[in-house]
């Protein structure tokens, strides 16, 4: 195993300050990259959809201000309905 000079010299760092041994440092740093590695596996994002008709005439979902001033509106979308 080889690790680049500036890495091992920070767990060794690391390893005094916390009054653990090199090894201890290397094999926590390992498992909780193998713990975040698994939990990202196991949770994929996923989006969620809903049925219906789409998007309401008039409403362009690339245009932020113009959809907060139809929300902002309290008749704003059933203006557009």
């Amino acid at each position: 195993m080889s690790i680049p000079d500036h890495l091992l010299t920070e767990a060794k760092r690391v390893a005094a300050s916390s009054g653990r041994t090199l090894s201890q440092v290397i094999e926590d740093a390992l498992r909780a990259s193998l713990i975040r590695q698994e939990v990202h596996e196991r949770h994929p994002f996923r989006m969620p959809t809903f049925r219906g008709q789409g998007v309401l005439p008039g409403v362009d979902l690339d245009d932020s201000a113009g959809l907060q001033e139809l929300m902002d509106q309290s008749s704003g979308l059933d203006r557009l309905r």
